[in-house]
């Protein structure tokens, strides 16, 4: 139901049958494997986006510069989605032919998961390696101000029963999460976020209030998301900086589009990296993957705390993904009614048999 209420609601706002097609299925995805943050509650922003012209529903993504082994594409305020899978599919078929291809995106906006397209390319028996830059929300080590995106990394490598899938911010947590928390009235489970004078926040609306200050005003207050590591240097926050630091020069830099720090302002764009490579370049793929599996294996089988587990990227999506199909995806009441003024403006229903949490 819920793929069939965002296919409506991308068909009115003048996407292509299989541009919204795509658009829902990433939607849909996110929901079903537990990353709500980057599900249906984006719907709105989406269309905050449309309607100032920062997306364009109708334009198609553009090859600037191509060789055998990369690419170079201008989104051309297309979706996010709709310029990545685009670039993905192109390296697929490239690596199937020279071993190894990457890409780079300008002009793009959000693409959902980085995870989704990194299984694309897993699919396929390829590693794939997904990245994007954002609006500025992170603030680097000792900073008073947001410089830095959230700058997600994706990598997958064919496995059993499924691939690993590392899909993360580069951030101590996406801008996502803490809308969830928000729209929930819940607070912040950990130290996430700072103020002004980089003092830990807890409270979820406060920190998105300062967030959307940060990310869609030219005029910025200081605070921000942590990095990896979090608060203090002692606890290697440098590390997450740098980590940061090397997604920005993936993306905003070598796509010559622009930095996080600057997407808030002219032409409010994102850029992405991607690269694909076939194990097969340097084994058979059943050793390999066989390989990874044992060891995937064996580290879920090592000692550890009562009643823990101890889990492989990707297994607790992958678990979420098929209890979800079973028993559907719950939605918080605020963005139902996100969804309820969307459907409304567009003449969509909205579905009723989704879960709503109180």
């Amino acid at each position: 139901m819920e793929r069939q209420f965002l296919e409506s609601v991308f068909k009115a706002q003048k996407f292509s049958a299989k541009d919204g097609a795509l658009l829902a299925d990433t939607l849909v995805d996110a929901d079903l494997r537990g990353i709500s943050s980057h599900g249906i509650q984006r719907l709105a922003w989406y269309s905050r986006m449309i309607k100032d012209h920062t997306l364009e529903p109708e334009r198609q993504p553009k090859i600037l510069k191509e060789t055998p082994t990369s690419l170079l594409v201008d989104a051309n305020k297309s979706m996010g989605q709709i310029a990545s899978a685009f670039t993905m599919e192109k390296l697929i078929a490239k690596t199937k032919q020279m071993g190894v291809s990457l890409a780079v995106i300008r002009n793009s906006n959000h693409f959902g998961t980085a995870g989704y397209y990194s299984r694309m390319a897993c699919k396929e028996g390829l590693i794939g390696i997904s990245t994007t830059n954002t609006r500025p929300l992170v603030v680097p080590t000792n900073s008073l101000e947001a410089f830095l995106g959230s700058n997600a990394l994706a990598f997958t490598f064919p496995a059993d029963p499924h691939p690993f899938v590392f899909d993360g911010a580069t951030a101590v947590v996406s801008s996502g999460k803490i809308q969830v928390l928000a729209k929930k009235g819940e607070q912040i489970p950990g130290d996430w976020a700072v103020d002004e004078n980089r003092n830990v926040l807890h409270d979820a609306k406060t920190v998105e209030d300062n967030l959307a200050k940060i990310a869609f005003s030219e005029d910025r207050p200081g605070g921000g998301v942590l990095t990896l590591g979090g608060q203090d240097e002692v606890n290697s926050n440098y590390k997450g900086f740098g980590n940061s630091l090397i997604i920005e020069l993936l993306t905003g830099i070598l796509a010559q589009g622009s930095l996080s720090a600057d997407t808030n302002k002219g032409k409010h764009d994102f850029s992405q990296f991607f690269m694909t490579i076939d194990p097969a370049l340097f084994g058979d793929l059943d050793v390999l993957k066989a390989n990874a599996t044992k060891m995937f294996d064996r580290i879920r089988h090592l000692k550890h705390l009562p009643g823990t587990k101890i889990m492989i990227p990707g297994d607790r999506e992958y678990r979420h993904y098929d209890e979800n199909l079973e028993q559907g995806v719950s939605i918080d009441e605020t963005t139902l009614a996100e969804m309820q003024a969307v459907g409304d403006e567009f003449g969509v229903t909205v579905p009723t048999e989704e879960t709503v949490e109180d």
